[in-house]
């Protein structure tokens, strides 16, 4: 009987690192509430302490790190441009470094934008999607919720808080006690301004319908009956004229960009989830449209305008107020997007260092996917066992381009902080490169690099 329950027990933590529990446990996807903090970075509570002491964990030693990694990091599938760079945690120290070079980051570059985001806004707080009235004047005001739904699905998912559908019941039953059955319908995005796509990506991205438009009023994502739209607050406010007559609500223009009068009164809202599961679900899913809209309500929470250029402008200030190595530091996106982008190994790791020592930020690292079992690192670690399992990190891909950036415990259970980044790979399939990326932080994983822990005790 106790072989079969501890058995059981075994398959139920296989079973729930991978996710098949969710629908039980969660009712749907399961969030970074549902998701141990790792046990080398689990606070004791106390205020301020968000890592471990090298008293608890052990000394980290660069000379280990480094030999550790170097024969991988040769390897003929990571190209002829590659960096490393390893942080411990604790102190924020630099323990290990393999070139010095800036890198194209590609979605790596999600880990800067959601270190901003909550720093610069309360996790706590979420964006409302209201509509307005003046007379029979409605206007759809977008809050910038990249996750507004047409309808919110009959199982949870993650992040999805807010909908069109609940928005416009309420719209149409303050409108019928008004006995109002009439209006004109328009909508407003001025909360984001700027271009809604970044001059340094590639036309083809939004002509080929590889990203949306970025607008404050976006539903499903900017994709409607399963393709991109290339006016996504003109799709959104059609949706809702449309909900708006199934409920007797006759609308009678067909909806143009405006803003809505200093006196017009509020109808109805819905709120987004929090500022925390927005960028949780950024990062599991790799999400480029999330990731650009919380750069600019990181941009307007920090009292500039909601654009591209302000958003980057945010996420330098906060780095350096956070003391972030910025060297060789260049952005124009929050999503990685931008192959002009350039970041360093350390920069990356610093940012993850940084948001684990501070409570306000610390959600970041168990946002971080679970080598070989969850988010956009489900299908790795194949050939990489050591990693399987340990590894925690942000991966980043574009043509030629890999990195990972994340965290993982040495074989003593001494938490290392860690960057890989690769840009010249256009040569080399792109599997064999991830894999070779895999091994890197799986050395990390199988090596002994750190000295024992000091006796802590207190007399």
């Amino acid at each position: 009987m106790l072989v079969l329950v501890a058995g059981a027990g075994a398959g139920a933590a296989v079973l729930w690192s991978k996710g098949s529990l969710n629908e039980l446990i969660c009712d749907g996807e399961c969030g970074p509430s549902a998701i141990a903090t790792p046990d080398a970075l689990a606070r004791d509570g106390l205020p301020g302490e968000a890592v471990p002491s090298a008293a608890t964990t052990g000394q980290l030693d660069p000379d280990a790190i480094v030999a550790a990694v170097r024969g991988r990091l040769g390897a003929g599938a990571l190209g002829s441009h590659v960096g490393f760079a390893a942080v411990d945690p604790v102190d924020g120290s630099v323990v290990g470094s393999v070139g010095s070079d800036a890198f194209v980051p590609a979605s790596t570059t999600k880990l800067l934008t959601a270190l901003t985001a909550l720093t610069e806004l309360d996790p706590r707080s979420r964006f409302p999607t209201r509509v307005m009235r003046r007379g029979d004047r409605l206007v759809l005001v977008g809050g910038g919720d990249p996750y507004l739904a047409t309808k919110l699905p009959r199982k949870k998912v993650y992040a999805v808080r807010a909908d069109l559908t609940t928005l416009a019941q309420r719209t149409a039953a303050e409108l019928r006690r008004t006995g109002t059955t009439s209006v004109r319908l328009d909508y407003e995005t001025s909360m984001f301004t700027g271009p809604n796509a970044s001059p340094a990506w590639k036309k083809s991205y939004i002509g080929q319908k590889i990203v949306t438009p970025i607008s404050a009023l976006m539903v499903d994502g900017g994709v409607i009956d399963g393709t991109r739209v290339d006016f996504p607050a003109k799709a959104s406010a059609e949706v809702f004229a449309r909900m708006l007559k199934r409920r007797g609500i006759e609308v009678v223009n067909s909806p143009i960009e405006t803003k809505a009068p200093y006196t017009a009164n509020p109808v109805a809202s819905v709120r987004s989830a929090t500022v925390a599961q927005i960028v949780e679900a950024m990062i599991a899913r790799s999400d480029n449209e999330a990731a650009e809209f919380l750069l600019r309500q990181a941009a307007i929470a920090a009292g500039r305008p909601g654009t591209f250029d302000d958003g980057v402008e945010t996420v330098r200030s906060v780095l350096t107020r956070l003391d972030v190595d910025v060297t060789g530091l260049v952005l124009h996106d929050g999503s990685g997007l931008s192959r002009p982008n350039r970041i360093a190994p350390q920069t990356l790791a610093e940012v993850i260092a940084v948001a684990a020592r501070t409570p306000r930020t610390d959600s970041l690292v168990s946002d971080l996917a679970v080598g070989g079992f969850t988010g956009t690192l489900a299908r790795r670690f194949g050939t990489a066992d050591e990693g399987r399992g340990v590894v925690r990190g942000k991966s980043g891909t574009l043509t030629g381009v890999h990195s990972l950036a994340g965290y993982v415990t040495d074989r003593s259970g001494t938490p290392i902080v860690f960057a890989v980044m690769t840009d010249r790979t256009k040569a080399v399939n792109p599997f064999v490169t991830q894999a070779a990326l895999d091994r890197v932080a799986a050395a990390l994983a199988d090596c002994t690099c750190s000295s024992p822990a000091t006796d802590s005790a207190v007399p």
